[in-house]
């Protein structure tokens, strides 16, 4: 499989020697250095665009692999408040997306925990729920993309949460999310729902991006040829 890389620093990195060793080609890569080749023809020479950049260049990046026809799998975070848009934007032109705010096969199974787990919480508010992220400083957004979707997942399911916020919080409506930001942390996301009783955590820590790298090439060799919108939940079959 030939694949295109939009964004090329640490993670793009990582996700080239993953796609190498699972005998795939990177035909082309764009980085902050040489944008003048993120062009529709340089994109057209790919069977699968695998995007890691930010969320000033995303949205463009995204179009244009659309635009160009080819598959994309996008794990650019910071740009959610138009997925929409692009979803719809897919649909329109027949295109293919993949985006999941995490590809790590360890985290995806950890947002069916915490699906579950919310679930089960519901009929218990004398919990109270936060939860912590942390990761390296070279990281520009907080909270992170996967405490978001874990966020989500909880206020989707606790009646009495309203709405999530990137600080502690005295407030039963509120979700409290904590952002630290060590070096050289690749990321852990915990969530914790403490009592006068008991607490009851999960936790999942990152060693490496390679986790993150290797779920990207999975979600790519699965999205390629194919049309629609997709979620790590279809590759990994959850």
């Amino acid at each position: 499989m030939n694949i295109a890389l939009l964004g090329y620093g640490k993670m793009g990195q990582a996700v080239e020697s993953i796609a190498l060793q699972r005998g795939h080609a990177v035909v082309c890569k764009v980085s902050i250095e040489n944008l003048e080749d993120r062009t529709i023809e340089n994109i057209r020479k790919s069977d699968v665009v695998i995007e890691f950049t930010g969320p000033d260049s995303a949205v463009d990046n995204l179009k244009l692999c659309i635009d160009a026809g080819v598959p994309v799998v996008s794990g650019s975070t910071g740009w959610l408040s138009r997925y929409e848009e692009i979803r719809e934007y897919a649909k329109a032109k027949g295109g293919a997306l993949l985006y999941a705010s995490n590809f790590s096969i360890g985290v995806n199974i950890f947002f069916a925990l915490n699906k579950k787990l919310a679930e089960l919480m519901a009929g218990h508010p004398e919990y109270e729920a936060d939860m912590k992220e942390i990761h390296h400083t070279q990281k520009v957004d907080a909270p992170s993309g996967t405490a978001i979707t874990l966020a989500e997942q909880i206020l989707e399911r606790l009646p009495h949460k309203k709405r999530w916020v990137n600080n502690a919080t005295d407030n039963k409506e509120e979700l409290s999310i904590i952002s630290e930001r060590v070096d050289p942390a690749p990321g852990t996301h915990s969530v914790r729902y403490h009592s006068a009783i008991d607490d009851i955590e999960i936790i999942h820590t990152a060693h490496s991006r390679m986790g993150f790298a290797s779920g990207a090439v999975l979600a790519a060799e699965f999205i390629r040829g194919k049309k629609g919108i997709f979620t790590m939940n279809e590759v990994l079959g959850i």
